[in-house]
């Protein structure tokens, strides 16, 4: 009977349980899924008791698929959704029940009053990163003042996937990559930074062990093993956040390479050997040791599904509209798309707005539909470029994941307007080969996790830049970067007016 690996991943939509085989091949997955709680707008929350029932659900279901797979289990491997806030007393009793997850905005005004307080140059190389209302450091912030009972019976602030393993083994720690998006972590020490701790105003003492993911964090107790069929004393690797899992089991692990993740929004990451400090890029340690600078454009697919709806009445398939696409040329014939349909993430304009810019008698509606799946990569180069000036480095290879490397019209659209060739994996579940890929490093079969995702990522296909397309796209790009710095300037005057409309509208009803 062949030695497997157990990887769970703690989604926001389910938890899921899968069997490695060593060759970094699933052999049986299962999922248990589990809803977000809405209090009220902007707030997203979860129940972690929900993230273990799931656990233990999804892992018991698996186990009983495999003959004999409870022996079998040499390691088991962890990733989760990052930035949800779980708080526990010195007991390991929730403090909380649910916790605030990654798309929760309530921290907006604690971000916006340290934005307003402190100037980046006093805080990037401390923290890493520039403040946004994901990160756990404004959440625990939120907690200390608006439910100050519950922040001092709090012993320890951990991580979703940091819950599952403290059930599993009664130990707690947490891994570079969550540390390092905590707004709390100091990028060079890879330790907790006294300096943000106390100018965030928060109580040290609730900051747990920061740990290296592919430490054995402890072994499966006797209880854990009657709520999920596992085999008592099954030794627990540390793990990781989902996103850096998700690089690493993509072929994202060494400087140089790239990943694109489209999916509602688009991530862009280059990887590199330290963090970028520019307040329009984050940056999350990697599971190898290296850094992952990214941006998140609140609009990827989501500029597709807009389009579906705004000029179709959601009647045309994705399809439909792919196809309606590629009948305009490269450029679509001098029409530019601005895609901040709900504005941007990070730096001085989250208010941006998107737009079409060049449009004329002749256009139709394919090139308002090519233009805006050229606009969404003319604003990932953008962050591209500056992640390659700041790091010194070119990007050789895009290595593509979610929904968008699906539509292979936008896989050469992005190849050539990056210039560089888009390489898709056959394997979906890029975090669950990363949590293998981890497990084989740490059970001695490779000495590096660099090499045990070369070994277990494998590639459909390589899309390779169209030169004609390239050369037109390098006239593009210049464009398209000069319109959105030069419609920075109107982004205020659009909220005033958004304003002014509305309370017109209020005042005639």
């Amino acid at each position: 009977m062949t030695e497997l690996f157990l990887a769970i991943d703690v989604g926001t939509g389910s938890v899921r349980a899968a069997l490695i085989d060593t060759k970094g091949r699933i052999v049986e997955i299962a999922a248990r899924e589990h809803d977000q709680i809405v209090p009220q707008f902007g707030w997203a929350e979860q129940r972690p008791l929900d993230w273990w029932d799931g656990a233990c659900a999804a892992v018991r279901t698996v186990l009983d698929k495999a003959e004999g797979a409870r022996e079998r289990i040499s390691m088991v491997a962890i990733c989760g959704q990052m930035h949800g806030l779980v708080l526990l007393d010195d007991a390991g009793n929730l403090t909380r029940d649910t916790a605030p997850l990654w798309n929760d905005k309530r921290t907006l005004n604690l971000v916006r009053r340290f934005e307003a307080e402190n100037a980046p140059e006093s805080y990037l190389a401390e923290s890493g990163n520039t403040p946004t209302p994901a990160w756990p450091g404004f959440k625990l912030q939120w907690v200390r003042d608006a439910d100050p009972e519950a922040y001092r019976r709090s012993a320890v602030a951990i991580m979703p996937k940091d819950y599952i393993n403290f059930r599993l083994t009664g130990e707690i720690a947490m891994d570079t990559g969550d540390a390092s998006c905590s707004f709390l972590m100091n990028p060079a020490t890879h330790a907790w930074s006294p300096v943000m701790i106390e100018r965030m105003g928060l109580d040290a003492r609730l900051l747990p062990p920061i740990r290296n993911p592919l430490d054995i964090i402890g072994h499966v107790t006797e209880d854990a093993a009657r709520a999920t069929g596992l085999r008592a004393g099954t030794p627990v690797m540390v793990g990781g956040a989902d996103y850096p899992m998700a690089l690493l089991g993509s072929g994202a692990c060494r400087p140089g390479l790239g990943s694109d993740s489209t999916g509602t929004g688009a991530i862009v990451t280059m990887i590199a050997e330290k963090p970028l400090l520019d307040p329009e890029i984050s940056n999350v340690a990697t599971i190898e040791g290296n850094w992952a600078p990214f941006v998140l454009l609140e609009t990827g697919g989501d500029g597709m599904r807009w389009a579906r709806r705004a000029f179709h009445e959601g009647k045309l398939s994705y399809g439909d509209i792919v196809e309606r696409a590629e009948k305009a040329p490269p450029g679509s014939d001098a029409l530019l798309f601005l895609p901040f349909l709900t504005g941007e993430r990070l730096g001085q304009h989250r208010n941006s707005r998107a737009q079409f810019f060049g449009l004329g008698a002749g256009h139709g509606v394919e090139h308002l539909h090519r233009a805006i799946l050229e606009g969404i990569a003319f604003a990932m180069a953008r962050h591209i470029r500056i992640m390659e000036a700041s790091s010194g480095k070119r990007l050789e290879r895009m290595i593509a994941a979610g929904g968008g490397a699906r539509t292979k019209l936008w896989l050469k659209i992005k190849a050539s307007v990056f210039d560089t060739p888009v390489l898709v994996p056959q394997e979906p579940e890029c975090g669950l080969v990363g949590c293998a890929a981890m497990a084989a490093t740490a059970t001695g079969r490779f000495s590096r996790t660099e090499d045990a995702a070369e070994a277990y990522v494998r590639y459909d296909e390589e899309i390779a830049p169209d030169p004609a397309w390239a050369e037109i796209y390098s006239h593009v790009q210049p464009v398209f970067d000069r319109l959105y710095h030069h419609s920075k300037a109107l982004y205020d005057d659009m909220d005033a007016l958004a304003s002014l409309i509305r309370d017109r509208q209020s005042a005639a009803r």
